[in-house]
C-alpha cells in the first residue's frame, strides 16, 4: 500500500513538473499578435499597423519597449524594416507603393494578455495607375518571419464604397498572416473588397449622421434648450405659460426649421470647399451656444427670435458636423452623396427626437411644475455646458466627463416622457369630452 502511493505521488510530481516546463503550456498567457487596419479610399489605402514592441524587438533586433519616445534613429531603422516586410501587389504580381509616415509608441490592453507597449506605424498603400485597388495580396510578415507563433489580424476600419464609414465601429476582418508550419514561409493574404457600390456608401453615410446626431449630446441639448420655451410667452422679463398649442407647434417647427437650415449650410460649404477649420474653437463655441440656450430657458434674452438664434447657432453646428466627413477623405464625387446621406440621416433622427419632445413639452406648459422643472434642468445644462467649455479649452474636468456620460441617456429619457406626456394629453382630450357631454345629459333630462 504504501509503495503504491508513492508511486502515484512521484507520477503526480512528475505531470506538474512536465505540465510546468513543458513548452506546449507556454500558450495558457497568450501573447498579442498585431492588427493590420485598412482605411479604403479612393485612391489609395491608409494602413495602421499595432505591433506589439517586445515581439517587434524579438523579431527585428530593434528594441523600443522600455523607450518613452522614439528617437530619430529608431524610427529610419523601423521605417526600413517595416518598408521590407510589407509587401502589397496586385493578383499578377505587380508591387505597390508603400510609404511609411508617422510611428508612435503606444499602450495597449488586452483581456488575456494585460497591459504591454505596442508601435503604431502608419503607411499608405497606392496601387499601380489603372489597376483595381480593391482586389489585391497583402504580403506582410513584419514579425512572424522570426517569431513563428505570432500572428497578424488583417481588417477593414472604413471602406466608404462598403458602407463602412463608422470608424468607431467594428473592423471586418478579411483574414490572417500566419506562418505555415509546414513549408515554413508566410504566404500573402488574397484581399477582395468588390462587394461594394455607391448605394452603399450612402446607405452608411445615412446611418453615420443618424448615430452621429444622436451621439451629440451638446447639438441636441442646444436644440432642446431653444424648444422648452416654446409653450411658453415672455412678459415683463419672464417666462409665462401660453394656452396656445398651435403657436408652440408652429414655434418648435421653426425653431427646428431653422437648425436645419443653418447646420446644413454650414456643413455644406465647409465639406465642399474642404476648410481646413481648427476643432477646439468651433467645439469651444457650441459649448458658448448651450450656455446662451440654457440661460434663455431662465430668462427671456432673445423671446421671439429663437427661430434666428437657432439658425445663426446652427451655422456653428454645422461646421463640427463636417468634421467627420473630413476625417474620410472622400473625392468629390464621393463627398457630394456622402453631404446628402448623412445630412438626410442627421434631420431624419433630430425630427423624430422633435417628435417625441412635443407631448412633454405641451404637458409641462399645464403644471405647475413647470417653472422648477424648467430652471432646475436649464442650470443643468449650463453647468454641463461650462465643463464642456473648459475641456475643450484643455482643462479636463468631471464635469464633462459626466455631461458625456448623461448624453447616452437622453433618447431613452425623451422616449419615456413622450409615452407619459401622450398618456396625460389623451387623459385631459377625455375630461374635457365629458365635461362638454355632461351639460347637454343634464339639458336632456330636464
Amino acid at each position: 500500500m504504501t509503495r503504491t502511493l508513492r508511486r502515484v505521488l512521484v507520477a503526480l510530481g512528475c505531470a506538474v513538473i512536465v505540465l510546468l516546463y513543458n513548452p506546449i503550456a507556454a500558450p495558457a498567457h497568450p501573447m498579442p499578435g498585431t492588427k493590420v487596419l485598412l482605411d479604403v479610399r479612393e485612391t489609395a489605402i491608409n494602413a495602421e499597423l499595432l505591433v506589439p514592441a517586445a515581439n517587434l524587438a524579438e523579431a527585428s533586433g530593434i528594441d523600443v519597449n522600455l523607450k518613452p519616445d522614439l528617437s530619430a534613429e529608431d524610427f529610419a531603422r523601423l521605417a526600413s524594416y517595416f518598408r521590407d516586410h510589407l509587401r502589397p501587389a496586385t493578383p499578377d504580381g505587380v508591387p505597390w507603393t508603400v510609404q511609411i509616415g508617422d510611428l508612435r509608441l503606444d499602450y495597449a490592453d488586452q483581456t488575456a494578455t494585460g497591459s504591454y507597449k505596442e508601435l503604431v506605424v502608419h503607411a499608405v498603400l497606392t496601387a499601380p495607375p489603372g489597376v483595381d485597388m480593391r482586389r489585391f495580396v497583402l504580403g506582410y510578415d513584419a514579425v512572424i518571419h522570426k517569431v513563428v507563433t505570432h500572428i497578424a489580424i488583417v481588417a477593414v476600419r472604413q471602406d466608404w464604397q462598403a458602407g463602412q464609414v463608422d470608424a468607431d465601429n467594428d473592423a471586418r476582418q478579411v483574414g490572417v498572416v500566419r506562418m505555415d508550419t509546414e513549408s515554413m514561409t508566410v504566404p500573402p493574404l488574397s484581399v477582395d473588397l468588390n462587394d461594394a457600390s455607391a448605394w452603399r456608401g450612402f446607405v452608411g453615410m445615412v446611418m453615420l449622421g443618424g448615430h452621429h446626431i444622436l451621439e451629440g449630446t451638446d447639438h441636441l441639448l442646444f436644440l432642446f434648450t431653444l424648444l422648452l420655451p416654446a409653450v411658453l410667452i415672455a412678459k415683463a422679463g419672464r417666462w409665462h405659460p401660453d394656452n396656445r398649442p398651435r403657436r408652440a407647434v408652429r414655434h418648435i417647427l421653426a425653431v427646428t426649421i431653422a437648425f436645419t437650415v443653418g447646420h446644413s449650410a454650414a456643413l455644406v460649404v465647409s465639406a465642399l470647399s474642404r476648410l481646413e477649420i481648427p476643432a477646439r474653437p468651433v467645439e469651444t463655441l457650441i459649448a458658448a451656444t448651450i450656455l446662451v440656450g440654457g440661460a434663455h430657458a431662465i430668462r427671456p434674452l432673445f423671446p421671439g427670435r429663437e427661430a434666428v438664434a437657432a439658425g445663426t447657432f446652427g451655422l456653428i453646428h454645422g461646421m463640427a458636423f463636417s468634421f467627420t466627413l473630413a476625417e474620410l477623405e472622400l473625392s468629390t464625387r464621393q463627398l457630394a452623396l456622402s453631404l446628402l446621406g448623412f445630412n438626410l440621416g442627421i434631420e431624419a433622427i433630430q425630427l423624430l427626437l422633435v417628435a417625441l419632445a412635443l407631448p412633454p413639452l405641451l404637458v409641462l406648459a399645464t403644471t405647475r411644475a413647470q417653472p422648477v422643472l424648467r430652471v432646475g434642468g436649464s442650470l443643468l445644462v449650463i453647468i454641463a455646458a461650462l465643463g464642456w467649455a473648459f475641456d475643450r479649452l484643455g482643462f479636463a474636468n468631471p464635469i464633462a466627463r459626466a455631461a458625456d456620460q448623461a448624453g447616452t441617456m437622453i433618447l431613452p429619457i425623451i422616449i419615456t416622457a413622450a409615452g407619459v406626456a401622450v398618456v396625460v394629453l389623451a387623459a385631459q382630450v377625455l375630461r374635457r369630452r365629458s365635461r362638454v357631454r355632461r351639460p347637454q345629459l343634464l339639458g336632456v333630462a330636464d
